[in-house]
């Protein structure tokens, strides 16, 4: 799906960005060439380093994947500066840039830039370098960025010293000849009918039992709101509010970032019953819609709807996976302007997509894109899926302790993702180390000032942290 849907100004890459202070690394300085030294040296870590595609002629199947023995990795890590003064907003722009660019699928799919002159950004030492690596959304999924982060840092500074030693030998994967790749296109489709036959069948049987289920909740609604037309119902609860991010991407992007304490995250939770993280996240996310709307008075009066990726691994998270995701569908509840009323409706609009996503099965549409033809899977995301989201929104836990590259600490990170057609905004959220860091990216066009949308996520987070705190004092203080 990801690879099909890579055309006009779709680009389907994935990217984090790290920045860290070279003072903890030995002698208190990183060189570049410490830097490739210490990647070469984990280019073993994960396979997703050294595979490449090889397509199917006339796309009779789906690619392949093969590792090469040997990775140019002066040609994968780049190394650029920004111009003086090297602030905040000209990183952002320069990750922008870059993030914009599409891969080159002739290489193993991924890149990585060294981004130094980071000398005037408040909160990050002086001298500090940035490190940003791209991957192609068809080869990893959230958990698996989370496992290869992981592989390509270390824990101390020590233990990136003990890493460095002699290579092991390394495998090439024979090129398929083009017999075998139509052989296989053949058998893979022949095999593809019963399959796809078999997931009709189930699917038609879940679907039968989703819309007894819809009805009665219709029905609920009509009663206690005394609506007459059931046509109304449906369609407000299935399609979600136009907006500036419904329309086709541009070719360029904006990137923005918010670090955010996990302190006043958990202080939340803590003070409100039922909140979970997740819940507080999207919670902020949907206040800072709401102010960023409101003020261009553009603010639906109904709840705009996030795209939620939810990981199929399972209790296998760290495993060689590649991409193994499906979808929900949830409310962000951006029509209240209120924060814990807000919490309190995306809690229990977790609870009906859960239940929902319960009765579809979170596997729906990974056997939709398994089974289809690539033309047909892309038609159900543009002509089914799409038209239920506005945004999309996800969540990562990151690690709770500090990493290193080359013996330097990172001091933030956070994942960039991907804008589209329909989805032109894209809200990542990453804890890490005691700060959960919000990557907002959206087609610049969409978004042309990221620094007030930005102020808006942090305004989001303020009003609830102090909600809660009103909240609590309230309950707290004497009769």
């Amino acid at each position: 799906m990801f690879l099909h849907l890579e055309h006009g100004n779709q680009y389907m890459h994935v990217a984090g960005l790290g920045i860290y202070d070279p003072a903890t690394a030995p002698g208190g300085f990183v060189r570049f060439k410490d830097i490739l030294k210490f990647f070469e040296a984990r280019l073993d870590s994960s396979p997703v380093f050294r595979r490449r595609l090889i397509g199917v002629p006339m796309d009779l199947d789906r690619p392949y994947w093969i590792e090469d023995a040997e990775v140019d990795v002066e040609y994968h890590v780049r190394h650029i500066a920004l111009p003086y003064p090297g602030d905040w907003r000209q990183l952002c722009i320069q990750v922008a840039r870059i993030h914009s660019r599409p891969l080159d699928r002739s290489k193993p799919l991924w890149e990585a830039y060294v981004i130094e002159g980071l000398d005037n950004i408040p909160g990050i030492p002086k001298g500090s370098f940035a490190f940003y690596t791209k991957f192609h959304h068809a080869a990893i999924d959230g958990e698996g960025g989370t496992e290869v982060m992981r592989a390509i840092h270390s824990f101390s500074v020590e233990e990136a010293d003990r890493e460095e030693g002699p290579r092991r030998s390394r495998v090439r994967d024979r090129e398929p000849t083009q017999i075998e790749l139509y052989t296989r296109a053949l058998v893979n489709n022949v095999q593809r009918v019963p399959r796809a036959a078999r997931f009709s069948l189930q699917t038609a049987t879940r679907l039968a039992g989703i819309g007894t289920s819809y009805m009665g909740q219709v029905k609920e609604l009509l009663q206690q709101a005394g609506v007459p037309s059931v046509e109304t119902v449906k369609s407000k609860l299935r399609r979600p509010p136009v907006t500036r991010f419904s329309g086709k991407v541009s070719a360029h992007r904006v990137v923005e970032l918010v670090g955010v304490p996990m302190a006043d995250i958990k202080k939340v939770r803590q003070k409100i019953e039922g909140a979970t993280i997740n819940d507080i996240f999207m919670t902020t996310v949907g206040g800072a819609l709401h102010k960023y709307l409101d003020a261009k008075g553009e603010l639906p009066d109904r709840s705009m709807t996030a795209q939620i990726p939810m990981t199929l691994r399972g209790e296998h998270k760290g495993k060689d996976e590649g991409n193994h995701i499906g979808v929900a569908v949830m409310p962000l509840h951006t029509e209240i302007a209120a924060p814990l009323e807000r919490l309190r409706a995306i809690g229990l609009g977790g609870v009906k997509a859960k239940a929902m996503v319960g009765l579809v099965g979170k596997d729906l549409t990974k056997h939709v894109y398994d089974l289809l033809p690539a033309v047909a899977s892309e038609l159900f995301t543009k002509k089914v899926m799409l038209p239920t989201m506005n945004i999309v929104v996800s969540n990562v836990r990151g690690p709770d302790v500090p990493m290193y590259l080359a013996g330097a600490q990172m001091v933030a990170f956070a994942p960039v993702s991907i804008a589209m057609d329909g989805l032109g905004l894209n809200i990542t959220g990453f804890s890490y180390h005691g700060t959960l860091w919000m990557c907002a990216v959206a087609c610049r066009d969409m978004v042309p000032d990221p620094g007030f949308f930005a102020d808006c996520l942090r305004a989001s987070c303020a009003d609830l942290v102090a909600a809660a705190d009103k909240v609590h004092a309230n309950v707290a203080a004497p009769a």
